[in-house]
């Protein structure tokens, strides 16, 4: 959001941003842009990234009121020469479309995913009537003849108790977006041609694929659009090593993994005798603060072989020449920002799109 915001301020806009007090950005970073903040009222519990479904619930909920009141505040407060232009809101904080129609704000749509795996979100009804969801166990390899060349296993679901909910949602989802007066993607024509077209066949509002987003920019400039402080060492240790021979892990911002899971990738690293650089964010591993699992001594038997921060500047690392591989959860900028350095991916996805934009890169 941030990064359309800077491209519109580039044609233009004055641009004021609204956000929460969960996960707000520095407003120092954006010295350019206003910014207003609203009270979110989520609990510690509602904001925990292993219960990704009621914490979108819960967003869309408590943040109805407190938004409400502060676009009335600040359409109150534009002078008479200005104009509001438009009202851009993440596609999953759909409360906003009920609040834009009542104020009469011209409201577009940013999805920050893909545009194959919202296909397949909007083809829920269609695969519940048909029996491909709830899915089943013995079905997981069958292919999904309505959505080629997914199979059952590449639907976007997610690990949840509750899937009546979670249907739900994204039934909501995808209504409130087509309710809006566009969609802008963070995508491009020439890589989701088919994608686009079948979905502008469902909606009768424009698309907008002007992505990708963060090649409007220069590298060194994503660390300011980062939420978490990037560890810059990791460049001059991947500026000693040669060409293509280091493999790169990060599974982004939000996937968890089972402490047996990251013990594996770490013997994994260790015994393939390749250089890597992974990045292990603070909540990755369920139940660890860091990287307590490690045995004693892993890191000094590397030998310098293998670096492990919290996280890094991507953009900056694909792009550098000692990058020969991508280990990747395949969220969409992890996906998008590999795919434009040309970086070939190993997908290991955890959850929702993920699993989509996992099955297009290995078979697309």
């Amino acid at each position: 959001m941030l990064q359309l915001a800077q491209i519109l301020h580039s044609k233009g806009f004055s641009i004021t941003i609204i956000h929460t007090t969960f996960n707000s950005p520095n407003p120092s970073n954006y010295p350019h842009f206003s910014f207003s903040c609203i009270q979110d009222n989520l609990s510690e519990t509602e904001t925990s990234a292993s219960d990704l479904l009621n914490f979108i619930v819960a967003l869309n909920v408590k943040c109805l009121v407190p938004f409400k009141e502060c676009v009335k505040k600040l359409l109150s407060d534009v002078s008479k020469e200005a104009v509001v232009s438009c009202f851009i809101s993440d596609a999953l904080c759909y409360f906003t479309q009920a609040v834009a129609d009542n104020l009469q704000l011209p409201r577009i749509v940013l999805r920050t995913g893909g545009v194959s795996s919202f296909v397949a979100f909007a083809a829920f009804p269609i695969l519940r009537q048909k029996g491909y969801l709830p899915i089943q166990e013995c079905k997981l390899e069958e292919p999904v003849e309505e959505l080629p060349p997914l199979r059952v296993k590449d639907l976007p679901m997610i690990k949840t108790e509750e899937p009546e909910k979670y249907y739900e949602l994204l039934h909501i989802f995808v209504k409130e977006s087509k309710s809006s007066l566009g969609v802008i993607w963070n995508s491009f024509e020439e890589l989701e041609s088919s994608a686009l077209t079948t979905l502008s066949q469902e909606f009768s509002i424009p698309m907008f694929p002007i992505g990708p987003f963060h090649k409007y920019f220069p590298s060194s400039s994503s660390s300011c659009s980062s939420l978490i402080s990037q560890d810059r060492s990791c460049i001059s240790w991947l500026d000693s090593h040669t060409p293509n021979s280091v493999m790169y892990v990060s599974f982004g911002s939000v996937a968890a993994i089972t402490e047996t899971n990251f013990l594996e990738i770490a013997w994994g690293l260790v015994n393939s005798r390749h250089p890597f650089l992974w990045v292990v964010r603070p909540g990755l591993i369920e139940g660890s603060k860091w990287l307590e699992p490690l045995p004693s001594g892993f890191m000094e038997n590397l030998e310098g072989r293998g670096l492990i921060v919290k996280w890094a500047p991507q953009q900056e690392v694909l792009a550098h020449s000692s990058i020969g591989a991508f280990w990747t959860h395949n969220g969409w900028n992890s996906t998008l920002e590999g795919i434009c350095e040309g970086v070939p991916m190993r997908c290991m996805p955890c959850f929702t799109d993920q699993k989509v934009n996992a099955r297009y890169v290995s078979h697309v």
